[in-house]
């Protein structure tokens, strides 16, 4: 009997359509009312696929009583809740991949984009605003400034690449590094006064959010651009609104927002503000990837087989 499967978003389609061929797809948020619509389904949906940012909550597993596997795509981090499944006897599956190198690729293409006003000139140029005078300069990278919030293994790749392009890095953590020789800054805020680009890559955590608060923003200087690559929560979006509208800082760079896909009107509007769809580990190589381990995780359990890769091992 060919299972049910519950997927609570839409994600990378040619993965979504070998899923259709092989399973019974229920797409959760095709509905009015998801709550109804689980209620409905509940009796037949023995899997779920997620995705790591949205996840899947003990409430949730609750409503379906006839569960036993949660394959995220991507790599929740505390968003599937890995306590409850192992009471109810449920496997979790992550597809773990190695997306370091890709994201810091993006978040240097945010300093240079935003630095050197590059979507700024490609909207310029289609609009026909060239033969009336030339675009505002940007700024150059080399002999610059960049503050990395976050020295894990894609900070350290970020400041590689920022190195490339002639910036000094120094960083901010709980803890210095012992094996690098950039400048560490306990005080965030001393940290922002000192950099001519803050690049975010901290994780969520309680004690992340809002780390990069109005008070930080404000230490940096009106010629300083600010370019968030972690999560929307970590950095105080309406401070960081205030300070781009008042010309207290240059310019942002953006992959993740608050309240995403929602993205403030505010930032919609300012040339100095890059924008991306929170993309950072978006390659096709990488979605690819994350597909195959999906599917496989799925096949070896409905065929009575372990799962390649679980979360929840005991």
């Amino acid at each position: 009997m060919t299972p049910d499967i519950l997927v609570t978003r839409p994600f990378y389609a040619p993965t979504l359509a070998e899923l259709e061929r092989e399973f019974i797809v229920h797409k959760l948020w095709t509905a009015q009312d998801p709550d109804a619509f689980t209620k409905e389904v509940s009796g037949r949906v023995r899997g779920v696929v997620t995705t790591g940012l949205v996840g899947f909550s003990r409430a949730r597993m609750d409503a379906l009583p006839r569960l036993e596997i949660i394959s995220s795509y991507g790599n929740p981090h505390g968003t599937v809740d890995l306590a409850a499944a192992r009471e109810r006897g449920m496997i979790v599956t992550n597809t773990p991949d190695f997306i370091t190198p890709t994201v810091a690729d993006l978040a240097l293409g945010l300093v240079i984009a935003v630095m050197r006003r590059i979507a700024e000139g490609d909207r310029f140029v289609r609009a026909g605003r060239w033969p009336q005078g030339p675009l505002p300069a940007g700024r150059d990278l080399g002999g610059k400034t960049c503050g990395i919030v976050g020295l894990g293994r894609i900070g350290r790749e970020i400041a590689k690449r920022v190195q490339a392009c002639g910036m000094s890095v120094c960083y901010h953590g709980p803890h210095r590094k012992d094996d690098v020789s950039y400048p560490h800054y306990p005080d965030l805020e001393a940290m922002a006064r000192a950099s001519d680009c803050l690049v975010v890559i901290c994780p969520l955590t309680p004690a992340t959010r809002n780390l990069v608060d109005a008070r930080v923003i404000a230490a940096l200087r009106p010629e300083s651009f600010l370019v968030n690559i972690a999560r929307g929560p970590v950095v105080n979006q309406e401070a960081l609104i205030a300070a781009l509208k008042d010309k207290r800082i240059a310019g942002a760079g953006l992959d993740v927002f608050w309240d995403e896909p929602q993205v403030p009107a505010e930032l919609t509007t300012m040339d100095n503000v890059v924008l991306s769809p929170h993309m950072g580990s978006a390659t096709l190589e990488i979605r690819e990837e994350r597909g195959r381990k999906l599917l496989a995780n799925l096949r070896a359990h409905f065929a009575g087989k372990p799962v390649l890769t679980p979360m929840n091992a005991d």
